[in-house]
């Protein structure tokens, strides 16, 4: 018998099912209702929902809550510096058993070949990674990226069923005008779904960037903007990363009537926050503590996501669905009691009962920079200076004009002001290098730096002075790249990531106290940021405002081009 005709004699009730779960309360997503019934699960799918089912194991629920396994809308797996296998064992124990990851970190490393690593390294995991093929890899053309991307490259990873649409389009400009290479890439899909990529957009602006065909976003900051993306039709993704944290400032957006236009996202979580606060369980927690109704909070992580991307097969507890499943206690604070992936017990009381798999991982990009060329001094120019605002828990920064402080001749930083020197330095076989300054990070004394440079992933080097810099940096790209905390000629803590400069094949749990050893350096050298490193991996993304600094200069991203350190 073959597996639909096993699983409709299951439905019937002639056959005896795989797994049944008696006793549990299942969350109807379609109805909004609790409902006492059995699940009968065959070949990885539901194939009964009732009373009267056997099967070859059963599982009592004793009255426990049953709801579709969770679904993280937008993510970059890279962002937890793990490889699949290793982000798989943070998030599956939280109930995450699908995530819409976008690739283009590693895409931006090293090109297709970078994607159909992490399509490799995906399979046989107890979460299902569904990739969206990067759209804008370079970003833009004011950064040197190792990798770039075509819209035949985009076709191909299409017709070979690695993507199943198009990740975030972040040059809006380029959509809003018409670019004929880039309307190329969104037609590559076929129609396939498109998610967006467009802070602050609005007005007609807004109306020709979804006319492109563009179907959501997650770069909305206040409800203002994230009501008018609503109202023009795009699926809102709230996103609560490490490092941009926007839910509770989005939440009151939501209303009865257009709920069901709203999904729950992390974007970019770090290990430690995965393994200390979750995934999208999180955001579904803290939303019902703010007033949403919880079946409503479930349906932003299950249904929602399910019906935007057209994952048709999961996303509800229903006949022919795949058997993702999480099992709690408490409806108002859902923790993930047992979580069962396409029918099988994936994880239990938070432990992963899967071992991760293990894909040898390619040459992967490159990591080479010469020093011996690298000059960080910046002759001053004039008295004033353009600045990078950082701004806590957001991706957006200030363009600012302040003094500059001069000595001998250079600009140099100044401690006591907050005015500290920023560098990015392509690691990707060229020698272009830029040189500023940022406000925010607090540092005292040293140095950060890191290869995790979003979107293009050069070194990044934040400090105090040039020698803290150097080798804080130094230790970066060493064995393959990494981040790194540095004073003097000291190196205080270090992470190795060799899979592309960006990822580590270690446990998670070994890579997340690494990374807080990171940021505890950090820490006793000033920096008063929660995550440092997350917020530094932002200061050289072209494509978010307002002022950002790549290997190729400062951009002024509100005028999308690169303009002078100095204000004459």
């Amino acid at each position: 018998m073959n597996g639909i005709s096993k699983m409709l004699a299951v439905a019937r009730g002639q056959e005896p099912a795989d797994l049944v779960l008696t006793g549990g309360r299942i969350v109807n997503v379609f109805s909004g209702q609790i409902e006492s019934a059995d699940v009968a699960i065959s070949g990885g799918r539901i194939a009964g929902i009732g009373s009267g089912y056997r099967g070859g194991e059963q599982i009592d629920l004793q009255g426990s809550f049953l709801a579709p396994g969770l679904i993280d809308s937008h993510v970059h797996i890279e962002s937890s510096l793990c490889v699949p296998a290793q982000f798989a064992q943070a998030v599956v124990p939280h109930g995450v058993t699908t995530v819409i990851a976008d690739p283009h970190e590693i895409a931006n490393v090293a090109g297709p070949a970078g994607v159909r690593f992490m399509f490799d390294a995906s399979r046989d995991l107890p979460l299902d990674v569904i990739l969206m093929a990067p759209s804008c890899v370079p970003a833009t053309d004011m950064a040197t990226a190792g990798g770039t991307i075509s819209a035949s490259d985009l076709d191909t990873l299409r017709r070979e069923g690695i993507v199943h649409g198009l990740a975030e389009v972040m040059n809006f400009p380029a959509v809003i005008s018409g670019d004929v290479p880039m309307h190329e890439k969104i037609s590559a899909m076929n129609g396939r779904p498109v998610d967006g990529h467009c802070p602050g957009v609005s007005g007609k602006e807004l109306c020709a960037y979804i006319a492109a065909g563009v179907g959501s976003d997650h770069e909305s900051v206040t409800v203002a903007e994230a009501a008018e993306k609503l109202a023009r039709g795009l699926y809102l993704l709230i996103r609560e990363a490490t490092n941009a944290r926007n839910l509770d400032a989005l939440l009151g957006v939501v209303t009865p009537a257009n709920s069901r236009r709203v999904c729950f996202c992390t974007d970019d979580r770090t290990p430690s926050h995965l393994l200390a606060d979750g995934s999208v369980d999180e955001m579904l927690r803290r939303a019902i503590a703010r007033g949403i109704d919880p079946i409503e909070a479930i349906r932003m992580c299950t249904l929602n996501p399910a019906e935007w991307l057209g994952l048709c097969d999961r996303g509800a507890i229903a006949p022919g669905r795949r058997a993702d499943l999480i099992i709690f206690d408490n409806l108002k604070n859902p923790q993930a009691r047992r979580v069962v992936s396409c029918g099988r017990l994936v994880a239990q009381a938070g432990v992963s009962l899967s071992p991760p798999s293990s894909v040898p991982a390619p040459s992967l990009g490159s990591c080479r920079v010469d020093f011996s060329r690298l000059n960080l001094q910046i002759d001053a120019k004039s008295d004033r200076v353009r600045v990078i605002g950082s701004r806590p828990d957001q991706l957006v920064t200030d363009h600012r004009i302040v003094p500059a402080h001069r000595l001998n001749g250079h600009a140099v930083a100044s401690a006591a002001n907050d005015l500290l020197k920023i560098a990015v330095v392509s690691r990707h076989g060229t020698t272009s290098a830029a040189v500023g300054f940022i406000h925010g990070f607090g540092l005292t004394a040293g140095a950060i730096a890191g290869t995790v440079a979003h979107d293009h992933h050069n070194l990044v080097m934040i400090g105090v002075d040039d020698d803290s810099m150097l080798t804080a940096g130094r230790a970066a790209v060493a064995d393959g790249g990494g981040l790194a905390v540095a004073a003097g000629n000291n190196v205080l803590a270090r992470l190795a990531l060799p899979v592309g400069g960006l990822m580590s094949d270690r446990p998670v749990g070994d890579v997340a106290a690494d990374y807080e050893r990171l940021i505890g350096s950090a820490k006793q050298l000033g920096s008063r940021l929660i995550d440092p490193f997350m917020a530094m991996s932002f200061m050289g993304l072209e494509v978010i405002p307002s002022l950002k600094l790549t290997d190729k200069g400062l951009v002024d991203v509100d005028r999308f081009n690169i303009v002078d350190l100095f204000v004459m």
